[in-house]
């Protein structure tokens, strides 16, 4: 039995904001220059939506320690500059949020420093402030279920109740790992062939969210 929706669960980066063309394109940069050279779609797939120690665990192990920490302290402050200069909300997601009525959090693999951040400079931050969940809370990043069933408690929802809006396939995956709905943003750099599967429903305008999530509820019984 479908159970009625309680709190929307947003992943941050390509889904509240438009970080993720950023980050790809800093790490194109950085493979061409330490000698992993990478594709945007070989970022996709291998990054995306992953957290910061999973993908420097990826590139310890192509490079070894010494470059990963190089490529990892270069990326962080390469994306800062980049934010500071190019970061806007993802369109349409504004608009999106003042027609949610539910109770809402955020659930990323990026660390609080890192939101506090990307949405400080996209004016969202005080939307989510105390409801702001991270990666490194938790022993396993997506696609492990471990970050959207901390979120949900923390949020004193359950997981049946909770939907989650996802832009990366790992994000996806977390969700149907913890047994919650998920609605799968195609409108950024993931296809929307990676995000279909099963409980997810792919779209591609941030705008038509608040119907996709009332259609998801429950019929009333009477």
């Amino acid at each position: 039995m479908i159970k009625p929706i309680e709190l929307v669960i947003f992943d941050c980066d390509g889904v509240l904001v438009d970080s993720e063309r950023i980050a790809a394109r800093v790490q194109v940069t950085l493979g061409a220059e330490l000698g992993w050279p990478l594709t945007e779609g070989e970022v996709v797939d291998r990054f995306i939506g992953r957290s910061h120690a999973a993908i420097r665990e990826q590139v310890a192990a192509r490079l070894g320690e010494e470059i990963a920490a190089v490529w990892s302290e270069r990326f962080e402050r390469l994306h800062r500059e980049a934010v500071d200069t190019d970061l806007a909300p993802v369109a349409g997601l504004p608009e999106a949020l003042d027609a949610i009525t539910w109770a809402t959090c955020v659930a990323s693999s990026g660390s609080h420093e890192k939101m506090r951040h990307t949405l400080g400079r996209t004016g969202l931050y005080d939307r989510f402030a105390g409801r702001i969940y991270s990666a490194t809370e938790v022993a396993r990043g997506k696609p492990a279920p471990d970050l959207f069933l901390h979120a949900a408690r923390q949020m004193g929802a359950d997981p049946a109740a909770c939907v989650v809006v996802e832009d990366s396939r790992p994000g996806v995956q977390a969700a149907r790992a913890a047994g919650m709905r998920a609605f799968g943003y195609a409108g950024g750099l993931t296809p929307a062939d990676r995000l279909r599967g099963p409980g997810v429903t792919v779209f591609h305008d941030m705008r038509e969210l608040p119907v996709l999530i009332t259609g998801a509820q429950p019929s009333p019984t009477f």
